[in-house]
């Protein structure tokens, strides 16, 4: 009886002292809303379990594993729960809670998966950790198998899952979801309706969100945030801020989110098509009110200020708000240095960078990535690459950035180079990656290094993505593969008009102009607007064709999509007008032009030049020095032709001597090649022998050729002489200097030594091209080369190669032969 008594005795303390110790550990737990518990009170509190032989009970081990949970030791959290000999839900719900705060996600998976009964808290755990992770589309995954036990959702999972839509833009099941929600009863929880409001809202899908919130009873503040958030993405700026109106006017609590939101819609108009300045004044207005409420010690607050003023160019007022502000972010200073680069402050910019690192701050990839934009933004490449070289583990965005800046400087060779530097360096390159390296590809011609970057799209799964495979088109289009990029083409799923340009413009580039014309054609079947760039390709066909009524064909679409107005197409108009030998509307056109660029003056005096209107090009080009537009390298060559062409010799020599004396133009080897063209045509050879003697070019085989047809003009067979060796030596296979070398000794009698040459000729292997002729006619064009027997009616005319002659033209530094 007294054993019975003791044991019984023992039995109360014990379950009085595991009581004392329950109610420890609550007291514990309960102080989690404030500071973290401690640590060691934790364990001590194991220790004390463990010491009154209490290791096996349930309850106590439960209340331990959400204790060490709470005091950050998830590890001892989860090895208290594997020391219960019998565990319940609640030691379960309490373990999956202690690896989703620890951020062990794979381990909350495995206890939910290894539950004996899992119910709508053990899920609602799980998911709503999923949903917060880096990989929030697993949480539809998750949800899915929720409902597939036959668990009804709650409004906690709803706002989870549909968390987990809008990071993932999956619209469709959003939709599914929210039909659920309605099932339920759900879709009225103010969880449930803001939570839907953010993934319509997310998914960009604002007219969704917009039904969706004037169905709500009495939307929070949290619900015009979701709601202003969206209108402001979708660009609706004023929508957005008329509803931060009726936010003040119905008496919803406006805190430092909402103001931020709004702030934030203010920021994105000023980088728009809106009115800055009204933005601007939107902004200041709120400004105001966030100083009436007192927001202004809000960090979010004033960076939002800071990033509102900054992309409407205020800068000063951006400086004034970052003053102000109680205390600073690595945030709020890489805004400051952004806003600068924006408005090409540059130096302030680094200044303020300076005074960053001064105040204590280490610079973060953001801040140098900024620092860097500014720099290409400059475009000063140079001290882009310092600044990059001093971020240690650069992400492929500023990758991305250093290599743009590299391709719009043109400097396709470095871009190719820090591409490969990049692979080296095992960085996984995006689309935008290989996208610019195409570009570079295409713009070098190096149809090698682009097939590199067509394997490496393949092996990343980018190939098939529009980005990449438009760089694809362009490259082997313009590396002259065309069946490979219409091969591309013709297996993408969805084209923008890039695409189609890119295959348009290399096959004009190619010569190919009647499949230019029949793409440009399905362009628009297919619902595609031309731009400035298809336009651009399809007038330069027309001036390689010489086709005057398709030109104009183009011409008028050009003026019904309003691109006359746009100074590429212009410039390529004035092209082709003067290239068909119309230089009277090639001026009309160019008179009509409001804006012009040097591209434009240049195409209309070289069209002047190349007509035989030395006169006018000379006159266009005396009228251009009296404007703002200041003359290129470009402008020289064409108005030293005009007076070549024109007999204006000691206009030439003006001219030619003024390019470096007045415009600080170093003449090339092209300006040399037009006065000695001017010089040679006007027989003044003894100058053009001084002028050679000067110049650095003289292994330019242009110039010695220019020299060699003005030697045939005025049979000078000494001077000829030279400049057919200088040529022999530089291109042996060209078969222009052996005929006129030829004809120089032939016009002077000298048959023996013509026939000498075109020995000479045979030995080495030199063949002369035949002359070819085309006809337009209403069926089509007809080519037809020297010597070819085309069994002509009586009433047509036939070809001979007796009536072939050679005649030079400087543009491009190529020889046309003609047929007459």
């Amino acid at each position: 009886m007294e054993s019975s008594q003791c044991l019984l005795r023992v039995l109360a303390e014990m379950a009085n002292f595991a009581a004392q110790l329950a109610a420890v550990l609550q007291a514990c737990i309960k102080r989690s809303a404030g500071p973290k518990p401690s640590r060691a009170h934790a364990k001590a509190a194991h220790a004390r379990v463990l010491a009154a032989g209490l290791a096996a009970d349930t309850f106590l081990l439960n209340r331990l594993v959400e204790l060490y949970s709470l005091a950050g030791l998830p590890c001892h959290a989860l090895r208290a729960f594997r020391s219960l000999p019998d565990p319940n839900v609640y030691s379960y719900n309490a373990a999956i809670s202690a690896a989703c705060r620890a951020g062990d996600l794979t381990a909350a998976r495995d206890l939910l998966g290894g539950m004996p009964d899992r119910n709508a808290v053990s899920w609602n755990t799980v998911i709503s950790a999923v949903a917060r992770s880096e990989c929030p589309g697993d949480a539809l995954e998750l949800y899915r198998g929720m409902l597939e036990e036959g668990l009804a959702p709650t409004h906690f999972t709803l706002a989870s899952v549909l968390s987990a839509c809008g990071a993932v833009a999956a619209l469709d099941d959003g939709r599914r979801c929210h039909g659920l929600a309605v099932k339920v009863g759900l879709d009225v929880n103010p969880f449930v309706e803001n939570a839907l409001l953010g993934m319509y809202t997310k998914c960009g899908s604002v007219a969704d969100a917009v039904r969706l919130f004037d169905g709500i009873a009495r939307p929070n503040e949290v619900s015009f945030t979701a709601m202003m958030g969206g209108l402001a993405q979708s660009g609706t700026f004023e929508d957005a801020l008329r509803l931060f109106a009726r936010m003040s006017r119905t008496g919803v609590r406006v805190d430092p989110v909402a103001v931020s939101s709004v702030l934030g819609a203010c920021a994105q108009a000023c980088t728009g098509e809106y009115n800055v300045a009204l933005a601007i004044r939107l902004g200041q207005c709120i400004h105001a009110l966030v100083v009436r409420k007192g927001f202004g010690s809000d960090q979010h607050v004033g960076n939002t200020l800071m990033d509102m003023y900054a992309k409407g160019m205020e800068m000063k007022e951006a400086m004034k708000v970052f003053e102000s502000m109680p205390s600073v972010s690595i945030v709020s200073w890489n805004i400051l240095i952004t806003g600068y680069g924006q408005v090409g402050c540059y130096d302030k910019a680094m200044q303020v960078l300076d005074l960053m690192q001064e105040s204590g701050f280490v610079p973060d990839e953001v801040t140098f990535s900024n620092m860097l934009a500014a720099f290409i933004k400059a475009r000063d490449v140079q001290s882009a690459r310092a600044m990059f070289d001093k971020i240690s583990r650069p992400s492929v965005t500023t990758w991305n950035t250093l290599l743009s800046g590299y391709c719009q400087e043109e400097l396709h060779q470095d871009t190719i180079q820090l591409f490969r530097r990049m692979q080296h360096q095992d960085m996984r390159p995006d689309r935008t990656t290989l996208a610019v390296i195409l570009s570079s590809c295409s713009r070098l011609g190096i149809l090698e290094h682009g097939k590199q970057a067509h394997s490496a799209s393949v092996r990343l799964l980018l190939h098939n993505d529009m980005f990449v495979a438009s760089g694809l088109v362009d490259m082997y289009s313009k590396c002259g593969q065309i069946d490979i990029a219409r091969s591309i083409f013709s297996r993408m799923n969805e084209r923008d008009v890039v695409c189609w340009n890119s295959m348009i413009s290399g096959l004009a580039i190619h010569s190919l102009n009647k499949e230019a014309f029949d793409f440009f054609k399905q362009m628009r079947e297919n619902g595609m607007f031309p731009t400035e760039s298809s336009y651009a390709s399809m007038i330069n066909s027309c001036a390689r064709l010489s086709s005057i009524p398709q030109g104009r064909q183009i011409h008028g679409q050009v003026l019904k999509d309003g691109y006359d107005q746009n100074v590429y197409v212009g410039s390529a108009l004035i092209d082709m007008y003067a290239k068909c030998g119309n230089m009277d509307d090639a001026r009309l056109f160019f008179d009509c032009m409001i804006m012009k660029n040097i591209v434009a003056w240049n195409e209309m005096i070289h069209g002047y030049a190349q007509n035989g209107l030395g006169d006018k090009a000379v006159e266009l080009f005396e009228y251009m020095l009296t404007t703002k537009q200041k003359p290129d390298s470009v402008t020289f060559i064409a108005v030293l032709t005009g007076c070549s062409h024109s007999g204006l010799v000691d206009k030439a020599i003006a001219f030619f001597n003024s390019m470096e004396s007045t415009c600080g133009i170093t003449p090339l080897a092209e300006h040399y090649t037009c006065l000695i063209d001017a010089l040679g045509r006007a027989g003044r050879l003894i100058e053009v022998e001084s002028l050679i003697d000067k110049m650095s070019y003289k292994d330019d085989p242009i110039v010695w050729e220019v020299l060699l047809a003005a030697c045939v003009v005025h049979a000078n067979a000494e001077l000829g002489e030279c400049a057919s060796k200088h040529l022999f030596r530089l291109d042996p296979k060209n078969p222009s200097p052996y005929m006129l070398l030829s004809n120089i000794y032939a016009s002077l009698g000298r048959h023996g030594d013509a026939s000498a040459v075109r020995a000479l000729m045979s030995s080495r292997g030199v063949v002369k091209g035949r002359g070819y002729s085309w006809v337009d006619h209403k069926d089509g064009s007809l080519a037809f080369m020297v010597a070819d027997d085309l069994g002509m009616d009586a009433g047509e005319f036939s070809v001979s190669s007796d009536h072939e002659y050679t005649s030079r033209i400087t543009e491009g530094h190529q020889d046309e032969t003609c047929v007459g």
